[in-house]
């Protein structure tokens, strides 16, 4: 029988701990960390996604502040609203919003972001540092997924990890958190994407899948082993007439034929999707403990 990883409940349980230590700083006089968050034009899920980070941050009291911009602004006006906050020493983590409109570089105002204020961990200096083992800032999702295999206990060090998609905020990075040597690390990964022939052969042998590729129900038991543990961190809105709402939110794998296979599989919506934003709070409380 497989086990569902709770990414929810696990969430929930990280901000209490993260609540915790914020009321013990204010009990001291300590710094309460502070997130912004940069947000340009009115991009519907990036709206939703901000908004999402504000309560956490609310709950878990820090303060926060959304700086929401036009999608006219310029590219310099842009970088150098991120300069301002750069040199701010109240403000401890700082986040720009993508997508992006089509006129600015995505990579100059990743770059502009000071690498000790770059809490979404997309800095080149972050992922550097992470590839070598350092002490960075981890982007959301892998740290997310790192986190729920340490919580639960599954184990990583000499099994065979197939990742399927290589985006720079999913794919790669936790290809590379686990094949580093850490507590769950140690293996051995394979990272297959578009234009690997034979994703199913590959999948089929290993231990722990995670799949990353942005294709509604994409993985089938076919593709998985018996006992196999299962991160699904797709999410594709699909119709449905079984929703008040006309449409439903599937993942990468198609869950109900997949996790009877399963030892581990996480859920869409409730896996890995709460455990992003409880990442960045914990990389943001990582920067205001620096200070």
């Amino acid at each position: 029988m497989y086990q569902i990883i709770d990414g929810k409940s696990v969430s929930n349980q990280i901000k209490q701990e993260i609540a915790e230590e914020v009321a013990d700083i204010q009990k001291k006089g300590g710094k309460i960390p502070h997130l912004v968050a940069i947000l340009v034009g009115t991009d519907g899920a990036s709206e939703t996604y901000v908004s999402h980070k504000e309560k956490a941050c609310e709950r878990v009291g820090f303060m926060s502040t959304i700086v929401r911009m036009k999608e006219t602004v310029t590219e310099n006006d842009l970088l150098e609203k991120i300069a301002e906050f750069n040199n701010d020493d109240d403000i401890d983590g700082l986040i720009v919003q993508v997508p992006l409109p089509d006129h600015i570089s995505e990579n100059k105002v990743v770059e502009a972001i000071d690498p000790e204020k770059d809490v979404d961990g997309f800095h080149p200096v972050n992922i550097g540092r992470m590839v070598i083992g350092l002490p960075s800032y981890i982007s959301a999702t892998p740290a997310g997924i790192i986190e729920l295999l340490e919580r639960y206990n599954i184990e990583t060090s000499g099994k065979s990890c197939v990742v399927i998609g290589r985006s720079n905020i999913v794919g790669k990075p936790v290809s590379i958190l686990l094949s580093r040597k850490s507590s769950r690390g140690n293996a051995t990964v394979t990272v297959c994407h578009s234009r690997t022939p034979n994703i199913a052969e590959l999948s089929s042998k290993a231990d722990i899948v995670i799949v990353a590729m942005g294709k509604a129900r994409f993985l089938t038991a076919d593709m998985v082993k018996e006992g196999a543990v299962v991160f699904d961190v797709g999410i594709t809105r699909i119709k449905s007439d079984k929703t008040k709402s006309g449409w439903k939110l599937v993942g990468d794998v198609a869950f109900d034929e997949v996790a009877p296979k399963c030892s581990f599989i996480t859920p869409v919506p409730g896996g890995v999707g709460p455990m992003t934003i409880v990442s960045l709070l914990k990389n943001t409380l990582k920067a205001s403990r620096k200070k």
